[in-house]
């Protein structure tokens, strides 16, 4: 199924993504190693060309880079073209015995990361690298340096950051250079948009993709609720004989070409919903209801 595409640096992606964390964290009891897979799948045959991961999605401190192989395994067992398909992962967010936490932006560290990603996604270079999280122990631009120094070895092909704000936004673009950085992966949803609404605004001005995490609410049973939570959402999927989830990233899709959400899901039903998002036309008065969310 070809699907509406976006822009994302030199990449063109499908308009919305899939985030492929559930099936390796943040869930009790595990996704089946089978419906993992299916469920990547499943986005892939939905018309989903671009599948987000990290390398600290894993069950355990000790099995990091395990949803970066799940997604590896995927696209070598699907049947579909495996050069359309766009992989964004991270690296920046150091996990230790004991699920002990931490950051590490060195140019060492990420090195090192970004050489563990490209063996578990069995590729020579990654489409797009995040910065995962800021390191607030060394100054913002040495990460960024440090990504753009492996992008110049050929190692990534385009530059991200991931929980940027406005001023780390800019201190990416100062160093890269004009059309350098690719994409902003920042949380945003309908129950959270307070902070990451002026990113939104802020990438759109500078040609930058906006690739909203969590744009449900996340794994905690935020998409569960929006039909409860927000009358509009269910104003305009009673509407349309749809799901609330279709509603929220359809409106979201609409705040701008740059925006690319990223639906994360457990199973295949889940993200198969969710890509039909893709082809929901709201009408201007359905859009104008739904942006009282967030005015």
């Amino acid at each position: 199924m070809s699907a509406p595409t976006r822009r994302l640096g030199s990449l063109t992606v499908s308009a919305l993504g899939y985030g492929a964390m559930p099936v390796s964290h943040g869930r009790t009891p595990a996704v089946p190693h089978e419906q993992a897979i299916a469920t990547v799948h499943a986005a892939l045959d939905a018309g989903i060309t671009f599948l987000d991961t990290a390398d600290i999605y894993a069950p355990t401190w000790d099995t990091m880079g395990h949803n970066e192989k799940i997604v590896a395994e995927a696209l070598a067992s699907w049947g579909g073209d495996r050069s359309s398909v766009t992989i964004a992962t991270k690296g920046g967010i150091t996990r230790s015995e004991g699920e002990v936490w931490g950051r590490d932006g060195s140019a060492a560290y990420l090195r090192s990361a970004l050489e563990k990603s490209l063996a578990n996604l069995q590729v020579d270079a990654i489409d797009l690298y995040y910065w995962h999280r800021p390191d607030r122990s060394i100054r913002y631009a040495e990460g960024v340096e440090a990504l753009g120094a492996l992008q110049q070895e050929g190692l990534i092909r385009e530059v991200g950051i991931s929980n940027a704000n406005v001023e780390e936004i800019d201190v990416a673009r100062e160093v890269l250079g004009e059309g350098g950085l690719a994409a902003v992966q920042n949380q945003f949803s309908p129950t959270f948009f307070h902070t990451s609404l002026r990113e939104l605004q802020h990438c759109g001005e500078h040609g930058i993709a906006f690739v909203p995490w969590s744009p449900l609410g996340g794994t905690g049973g935020g998409a569960r609720g929006l039909r409860d939570r927000f009358p509009q959402v269910r104003q305009v999927a009673d509407a349309h004989g749809v799901s609330a989830q279709q509603v929220v990233l359809a409106w979201e899709l609409s705040l701008g070409e740059h925006v690319i959400p990223i639906p994360g899901a457990g199973r295949p039903e889940s993200i198969q919903d969710s890509a039909k998002a893709m082809m929901l036309e709201l009408r201007e008065e359905e859009l104008t209801l739904l942006g009282e969310i967030i005015a």
